[in-house]
Parts: structure tokens; sequence; C-alpha cells
């Protein structure tokens, strides 16, 4: 009797946990392979020299806030189509997938022209002259592969939220080891080709985005899984009133990645005035701890796909259960990664770079990503939970108000140290100050996040009683 009591209520639990986990490990090591070619590229030109990472490291800081954002506004479909998934609703899934590859090419070349508008700041931030020069022709070269990404991120998000993971890891696997090869013989100039630095690192990136788009439209024309949905039985126009409509659910799930994105993207802009160690360092620490986020960001996929296929249902209590299961892992691996990160920062730093200088200041900063990751993990389990109820708007502003509101604000007066500002400390922390405000940032975006979703979930559950 007293063992029935105690497993019993574990059960459901651990199920939810084992289904969670089934549906997003493969989403987990796609995503880790995505971020690995961000990863080579700067590991890569950072055994070149230190105006090569430079180069990368400024070049990529716009491009991640341009490819997140992008990111964020393709995930409509993921909760479109989960909710079909929910209501048994097949015959709606494949026009809005098709619309929502629409969507995706329009989207996709507006942030192309964004990307390349981006290169005149370069001119007035104070970089030297070539650093500026190679950063530029990195955003021109790379921004080649943005209408495949957001294309790309369509059927990804059609795919996840079918339960069909292993096609986005596979395709992910083979990019990766695309951009690996290239960039080794691109960088370095291998086999007789141009040594090319950094730009290698853009050509790899551009061309492996339109295979990896071009290898899951083979998946998916091919694999029997998607014959109940198919979206390439016919073709469609734009359907303005649906891209309108994913647009609404898209947005401001696109300018919630870019508040995150784009305070990490700045503070990478303003820390360069302090020489190529501040910002080799600040973009090392920030790659890296972007690769750990992809664990918490899978979950939070998956996690989104659950409550929103539970919603579909019309099951809000199954919804709550889902979401708080789903906040709980990340949780737990915030402080898993959080003393992963503090144990080996001498390991990570010696990962990415020869030179002594940038090794200490990057040790330094992976202390504060570490403090900041159980808040960075909890926030978007909650954030993504609440997706999952078509409510897009609320997580918008709170990460708005965490990032631009405290964080970067609170960054520039401890980093920059500005002399009319009396709260101002003594003399510029520069990217340690920065960081010291992020952690501020990401705790406010974790508390209110978790305390909106409990709202959230408490009022759909007790108005399906009702």
């Amino acid at each position: 009797m007293n063992d029935t009591a105690i497993t019993t209520p574990a059960t459901p639990i651990r199920t939810e946990m084992a289904t969670l986990w089934k549906l997003s490990w493969p989403m987990l090591v796609g995503q880790l392979a995505t971020v690995g070619m961000g990863v080579a590229d700067v590991a890569m030109t950072g055994h070149v020299n230190a105006k090569e990472l430079a180069a990368v490291s400024l070049g990529a800081s716009v491009w991640s806030i341009v490819l997140v954002t992008v990111m964020g506004t393709m995930m409509a479909i993921n909760t479109v189509v989960a909710h079909e998934i929910g209501g048994a609703r097949y015959d709606k899934i494949p026009h809005s997938v098709r619309q929502s590859m629409w969507k995706g090419l329009f989207i996709g070349l507006i942030a192309c022209a964004f990307a390349n508008l981006c290169t005149l700041l370069f001119d007035h931030i104070g970089l030297e002259r070539d650093v500026a020069d190679r950063a530029s022709t990195f955003l021109h070269v790379i921004s080649v592969g943005m209408p495949a990404f957001a294309c790309y991120r369509a059927l990804y998000g059609y795919t996840t939220s079918i339960n069909q993971t292993k096609p986005v890891m596979m395709i992910a696997i083979f990019g990766l080891l695309y951009n690996v090869v290239l960039n080794w013989l691109l960088v370095f100039g291998h086999f007789g080709l141009p040594r090319l630095g950094a730009i290698g690192c853009a050509v790899s990136t551009a061309s492996g985005m339109w295979l990896m788009l071009g290898a899951m439209v083979w998946w998916i024309r091919t694999a029997p899984a998607y014959r109940m949905t198919y979206p390439f039985a016919q073709w469609d126009g734009p359907d303005w009133e649906e891209i309108g409509a994913m647009l609404k659910l898209g947005i401001p799930i696109g300018i919630t990645y870019f508040a995150e994105v784009s305070a990490f993207g700045l503070i990478s802009l303003l820390v360069a005035r302090f020489g190529v160690v501040q910002v080799s360092a600040h973009q090392i620490a920030l790659n890296f701890v972007s690769l750990v986020f992809m664990v918490p960001l899978s979950f939070g996929i998956g996690v989104l796909t659950r409550v929103g296929q539970a919603m579909g249902e019309g099951n809000p209590q199954r919804a709550r259960f889902v979401a708080w299961v789903g906040v709980g892992m990340c949780v737990a691996f915030g402080f898993l990664s959080a003393a992963f990160i503090s144990v080996f920062r001498w390991e990570i730093a010696r990962a990415y770079t020869s030179d002594p200088a940038v090794q200490a200041t990057t040790v330094t900063l992976l202390l504060f990503a570490a403090l900041f990751q159980l808040s960075d993990s909890t926030q978007v389990a909650a954030a993504s939970a609440i997706r999952g109820y078509k409510v897009t708007r609320p997580p918008m502003l709170i990460h708005m108000l965490a990032f631009w509101v405290f964080a970067l604000p609170l960054g520039c007066l401890l980093g920059l140290a500005p002399q009319w500002a009396p709260a101002a400390p003594a003399a510029p922390l520069a990217a340690k100050g920065f960081w010291i405000a992020l952690v501020i940032g990401l705790t406010v975006a974790a508390v209110l996040l978790t305390w909106f979703l409990a709202r959230l979930s408490a009022r759909k559950a007790a108005e399906a009683i009702s």
C-alpha cells in the first residue's frame, strides 16, 4: 500500500519526461550541430590570428541577431501545426506549410537585405580598418544563405510538430560535417585552395544552408511518415490572409528572440572599442553559451509542441502538466550546465584560442555565464510553454523589459562607465560589466515568464472545468 502510494504519483511525470526526451533529443543533436557551425567558424579563425577572429566575431554578432530573429518569426508554424495535430485536422496542415514556405521566402529576402545594410555600422564604432572590411565582407557573403535558412525553418517547424524530429538531426549533422570540412579547406587554404580566413567561414555556412534546405525537401518527399500531411502535392500562391495570421503569431516571437540576441550582439559592438582581446573573449564566451543554450531550447521546442497538441485536443489540464514538467527538466539542466562551465572554464577557453590574454579574459566571462544558466534555462522553457497556448505577445514584452530596460542600460553603465552617470564605476569594467548586466536581465525574464505561465495555465485549466 505504501509502495503504491509512493510510486503511482511519479509515474505520469516519468512518462511525460520520457516522451519529452524522445521528442527533443533529435532536435537537441540537430540544434547542437547547427550551432556547431558557428563554433567551428570561431574556433578555426581563432587559430589563424586575432584579427581574423575579431572579423568573424563582429560579423557573426550581427548575423546571429538576424538569424535568430528570423528563426523566431518562423516558429509560428510550430504552434499552428501542433494545434492541428492535436485536433486531428490533418487536411489543413499542407496548406499551412506551403504558406509558411512563402512567408519564409519573403522574410529571408528582407533579412538578407537588412544584414547587408548592417555593415554600415562597422564604419562608425572605432574598428581598425582592415577588421571592419573583413567583417563587412563576411556579412555580404553569408547573407546569401538567409532565404534558404528561413524556408528550412518553415519545414523544420512542420516536421518537428508532427513528431518527426530525426530528419532535423540527420540533416543538421550533415550540414555540420560539410561546414567543418569546407571551413578547413577555405580558412587555411588546403589542397591549393585560396586561404580566405574569415571569408571562408561565410562561404561554407551560406552554401551549407542551401544544401540543408534541399536535403529537407528531399526527405519530406521520400519519407512515408509525411504522406498524411504531405505539403508538396499541389501548388499554392501566396495566401495573404494565412500568411498574415502566421505573422501575427510569429512576429512577437521574432521580436522576443531579437530582444535577447540583440542585447548580446550590441554588447559585442560596444566591447569592440576596448580592443581585440576583449571582443574576442566576449565572442568565445558567447559562442560557447549559445552552444549550451541549445539544450533548453530543444526542450522548449518540445514543450511547445506538447502543449500545443494538448490544447488542440481541448485538454488544458494536460497542457498545464506538460508545461511544468518541461520547465522542471530545463531547471535541472540549468544546475548541471552551471557546474560544468564553472569547473571546465579554462579548458573551454583553451579549446577556442591559443592567445593567453584572450584565454584569461574568457575565463572571467565564463564565470558570469555559469551564473545565468539557471535563469536562461528557466526563461526559455516558460516562454516556449506560453507559446504553446498561442500566446506570444506577453513573452515579447517581458523580454524587451528584461534586456532593453534592465540589461543593456545597466551594461552600458558598468561596462562603459560614462562620466555623466552618477552611479557609474570609477573605471569601465568592459566586457565584464556587460555580463554582470546580462545575469540580471535573464533573471528578470525568468521570474516574470514563470509567473505569467503559472497564471495562464491555471486560468486555462479553470476555464475548462467551469
